[in-house]
This record gives structure tokens, sequence and C-alpha cells, in this order.
């Protein structure tokens, strides 16, 4: 017998051998039906696995970020099926889950188009209707590539190769007739996807070198319930009037040229509203004890050297040569960080010392990943470095918490955490990584924040907690990170002299809030659908002259709109009817309108339109004054 500890600290025991599936059905039929993977002892693994000693279980579903992932790999294995069954030439490559859905890569004779789409998602509904059973099963290397040649998958054979040298049986799932490579975890029937929706193809290179073949990708999206496909793609088709890109260009702030794929431009209307937020950003830093420094973003070889970016790193970089030395374009802010440390001798009586930069930076990003703001070859990260004694470091883990938690809920966002451990490519010793994670652990506990943990994503050089934002749509970003590291001050010699009169080796936290402020004007610019509040807008207020005899009373207005420190002001002195000046504004998102004609002068008053409230009648210019004051320093 085995003894298993559910949730709850529920314990039951069952038959040794007994599989993850069957200890659901045990439960309820409920939880069998929902379950689409099982946690043993913190591992992701397949319903089909069998137990066979004491362990932590923990069902997932649907519901959950790694309960997904189950559940639309076993769609992407059904799209596959059906396009075999459609094109039974077509050679299949990979389909993983992805972010929001899932994909299959395959090699046909011709490109898809829509109506091959329209065919295979038919098929696919076919598939799921057939409710067959996903069978696991296993193979040596020889037996596995023996089956793949017999089906002509050339590119799993390719794959087959490479695990071959492992010397282990490898894993295989089965559906009706497919049969495909898969290291799983998969549901446990087609017939629990409910919803299905192929969303698009395009263009994708066998492992992503050009120098490979191109392959069809098609993407799509899955869910347990019709329901809840539709709520996703409403969501999709409020995102595309959202689209940052599009809304860039119509309210001129911002866009990307041909003559320079990836570094976008930021016009005087973007440049208001990056001004406003980084002044912002530079107000709360102050608030909350940081320093701000800047530093060049070309340095020489040798320092990426002593960083460990040149290993970990070398293929995202830039470089050029001044008077025989190599030099490098910054992908990252830190190497400069720890100079700034470094010029001087510290006691810990000077410690934590927080250093925040506004940093730029460039990355070598494919062509094929750039994508407006989201993802660029340069941009500004809001850096932060703090260089800290051991005893400090949870308190300064929870300080930065505080700090993110204030700036994010100006904009109105919630967000998730998630901890991310170390990751293969690393350096530093197990024990290092171990008291860095565990510092993180204990400062997440210590504020009693929910978090999931992300095995094997941390960064090279130690351990992070990752902020994911919830915008006003429903969609997850990335922004904030908190990186623990015990490596850059050992591999740059940093010290500070303690208590003791010796030398002592700082820790040190990288972090973000923003994270590139590039990429987080792109997600206000969606998350407000272009409608900035107030504060941030690139103008603040708009007036609109009835007629040009009013334009001067319009202009005094302005004035005085300026003299009290609302600067972001138009005037529109076009001679167009009122109507269409009115309209033009409201498309233009501007917070507010000031209307001004015979009446309004006659009683010194201005009609105040609000782009979000309509007609807000008149007011005196004092009291819209106050009004829009006290928004912009309450940044409603």
């Amino acid at each position: 017998m085995v003894k298993v500890t559910l949730k709850g600290s529920d314990v039951r025991e069952f038959e040794s051998g007994i599989s993850a599936a069957e200890i659901a059905k045990s439960i309820g039929a409920g939880l069998y039906s929902a379950a689409t993977a099982v946690e043993i002892d913190g591992k992701i693994c397949d319903l089909r696995t069998t137990i066979t000693s004491d362990c932590n279980l923990n069902f997932l579903t649907f519901d959950d970020e790694e309960g997904k992932k189950p559940f639309r790999h076993t769609a992407a294995h059904i799209l596959a099926q059906a396009v075999l069954r459609l094109y039974p030439n077509a050679k299949l490559a990979t389909g993983p889950a992805i972010d929001n859905g899932f994909f299959y890569d395959f090699d046909v004779d011709t490109p898809f188009t829509a109506e091959d789409l329209e065919k295979i998602e038919a098929e696919m509904k076919k598939i799921v209707k057939e409710d067959l059973p996903v069978e696991r099963f296993y193979l040596s290397a020889d037996e596995a590539k023996n089956l793949m040649e017999e089906r002509g998958q050339s590119y799993k054979v390719e794959l087959i190769d490479e695990h071959a040298s492992k010397g282990e049986d490898l894993s295989f799932y089965k559906q009706g007739e497919f049969i495909d490579l898969c290291a799983g975890p998969h549901i446990l029937s087609t017939g629990k996807i409910k919803a299905i929706k192929l969303t698009q193809c395009t263009g994708a290179y066998w492992r992503a070198d050009a120098s490979n073949k191109m392959l069809q990708r098609v993407y799509g999206v899955a869910f347990p319930k019709a329901s809840q496909l539709q709520a996703y793609l409403d969501m999709m088709e409020e995102a595309k009037k959202r689209d940052h890109r599009k809304l860039g260009k119509e309210l001129d702030l911002f866009d990307i040229y041909e003559e320079g794929p990836g570094f976008p431009f930021f016009l005087p209307k973007g440049m208001a509203l990056r001004q406003e937020l980084e002044s912002f950003w530079r107000d709360i830093h102050r608030k909350y004890g940081y320093e701000e420094i800047r530093t060049p973003i070309m340095l020489d070889e040798s320092l990426w050297h002593t960083s460990g970016h040149w290993d970990h790193y070398k293929d995202n970089m830039y470089f050029s040569q001044i008077d025989g030395r190599n030099f490098v374009l910054k992908p990252m802010n830190c190497p400069g960080g720890m100079l700034v440390y470094k010029r001087k001798s510290h006691s810990y009586r000077d410690l934590p010392i927080r250093c925040a930069e506004m940093g730029i930076v460039h990355r070598n990003e494919l062509s094929g990943a750039l994508h407006g703001l989201m993802r660029v070859r340069c941009f500004t990260q809001d850096d932060a470095h703090i260089f800290m004694t051991p005893e400090q470091v949870e308190d300064e883990i929870i300080g930065v918490m505080k700090l993110v938690d204030e700036i994010y809920s100006v904009f109105g966002f919630s967000y998730k955490v998630e901890l991310s451990t170390r990751p293969e490519d690393s350096m530093g010793t197990d024990e290092e990584w171990e008291l860095a994670t565990n510092a993180l652990k204990n400062a997440l506990e210590k504020t009693g924040r929910d978090y999931v943990i992300n095995e094997g994503d941390g960064a090279f050089y130690g351990p992070k907690i990752d902020f994911h934002l919830t915008d006003s749509i429903g969609r997850t970003w990335q922004c904030g990170t908190i990186q623990l590291d015990f490596q850059m001050p050992q591999r740059f010699d940093l010290y500070y002299v303690g208590a003791d009169s010796e030398k002592h080796r700082p820790i040190m936290l990288h972090r973000a809030v923003l994270g590139s402020i590039e990429r987080f004007i792109g997600i206000l610019t969606e998350h407000y659908a272009g409608a900035f509040p107030i504060w941030l807008a690139p103008v603040q207020v708009k007036l609109l002259p009835i007629a040009d005899r009013h334009l001067d009373y319009v202009k005094g207005l302005d004035a005085k709109l300026k003299a009290a420190g609302i600067y972001r002001t138009e005037i529109d002195t076009r001679s167009e009817k009122i109507g269409y000046k009115i309209r033009e504004a409201q498309l233009e998102k501007v917070p507010y309108m000031l209307i001004a004609g015979d009446k309004d002068i006659e009683n010194g008053v201005v009609s105040v339109r609000s782009h979000s409230g309509g007609d807000l009648g008149a007011m005196t210019l004092d009291e819209f004054i106050a009004k829009a004051k006290d928004e912009i320093a309450r940044k409603v």
C-alpha cells in the first residue's frame, strides 16, 4: 500500500501501482473529468503515472496555468492527426502548447490557405466527437526510429537520433491511428476538448534556423467549454481595436520605420506621455530611497566576460571596434552597475545601496520575433541594483514588492507572482542557489502573497520573482522582476567592510518594475485603449472655439490653464463646425474638451466634455482647473 497526501492534508491509502487517474476517479467523477495533469511531490506528471511510493498529490485542471498545458498539447496532437487525415503526405515537425493556445509545424507541398484551415478545423471537431482514448507507450530508440521511418516522418527521425545517445526508451502517445513522439503530459481522451478554433497560419523555419526549410505553422486555441472559446474570441476582437501599433500611429505617439526595424521612434505626443511616466517613476524611487545613475551604452568586451554574459548571452549582443579594441552594446545594465559600486570602498553602514537606472540596452532579436513596442531591439529598462548585507536581504525584497504594488495600483493592474528556479544553463554552487531561492520564498511567505513555482526559468546568475500583470481585458503581461544574485559580486570582486573590520561580499538584487519603458507604454496603450488618464495623456485638454470670434477668449483660457500647471493643451483653430471638432477630439481620445461660444463668454464659463463621461455642463475655469488638478494629483 502507498499513502497519498492530497491537497488540504487529506491522507488516503491505495494499492501500489495505481495510476493518478484512478485515484482521481476514486475521489469523484467531477475531478476525474476535469483533471488534466497531476503534481507529484511538486513535479508535473501525466495522469497515467503510476504511484509506487508515499507522496504528495495535487490534481491540476484547466483552471490552473500548468493544467492548461496538457489540454492544449493534446489539441496540438488533434491538429496533427487532422492534417494527416486530409494531407497524408504531410511531414510533422513539432507541436507544443504555448501561452493562450498551441501550434504545430508541418512540411507540406503547398502553403495552407484560409479554406484549408476551415477543413482542418472541421476534421479536428470530428476527432473530438470520436472521443479517442489517448494512450502512452514507450519504445527503444531503434524501435522508435523504425516506426517513424515506416511512416515517412523524417523530422521525427531526426529528433529520435538526438535522443538516442541518452540510451533511454522514448515516450509516444497514440489516439486512434495517430502516433506521435512526445514527452507529454496529455489529457485522457480527445473528447474532453469541447471547443477548438484555428486562428492563423504562418511560415516558420525548422528549428528557427533560416538555413533550414520553411514549414507551415498552424496556431489554434482550445477550451473545455464553448463559452470559454467565445469569451476568448471576444477578447481578441477587443484586442485588435486596442492594438498599440494601430493606436500609436492614429494618436501620433510612436512608430517604427523600415530604416530601423526593432528601433522605435517616439514622436512629440509619445514623448510627452513617456516623460510623465518617467517623472512618476523617479518621484516614487526617491521616496523609496533610490539614487539614480547612468552608465554607458557601450563597454569593453572584457567586462562581459567577467559578468558571465559572454558565455550565456553572446548570441543576443551587438559588437563594435574602437582603436582595435572590441566593444559591446550593452544588452543589460548590471555590469555597469558593478563598476559604479566598485569605484570606492563601502562600509556595512552604507548598505543597503539602491542604484536605479533608466538604462538603454540593445539586444539582437530575430526579425520574426519583433512586434511593435512589445519586442524591440533597443529599449530602456527601469533597472535597479541593490547591494546589501545577508541580514538585509528579506527586508529589501519585501521593500521592492511594496514599491511594485504601489506603482501597479496606480494603473489599475492586478497581478500574479511567479518564483522561477535554477535553469540548466547557470553558474554558481548548489548551496548559493538554495540560499537565494529560500530567501525569495521566505520574503513571499512573510508578505502572505500567493505564488506559483516556475521550475528552471530563473536567470543564469540567480532565481527570480516575476510579476504578471492582468490588463483591462484580461490578458497577462510579465513586467516586473526581482532577481537575487550571489554570483556577480563574486565575479567583480565586490566587498564592503563589516563591523569586524574585515572584507565581506555583498549580496545583490537586480530588479525592474515597468520592465521595458517601451513595452510598458505599449501595454498601457492597449490597457487604456489609447484613452490615457489626464495625468498621463499627451494632450490633457482640447479647447474648441465655436466660431473664429471666440478664439481670443479660448486663448485666454489656454494661458490660464498653463499658468495653473496644466501644460499639455491644444486649441483647435480650424474653421470647422463645432460638432466636427468634438468628434475629432473624441477620436484623439483627449480626456477633456473645453468648448466656448457666445453664452459661455457672456457667463464667464466653459462647456466641459469628458472623453469617457460626455457632457459635464458649464463650469467656471477655476472650477475645471481644480477638478483637473485634483485628478492629476491623485492619478485618477
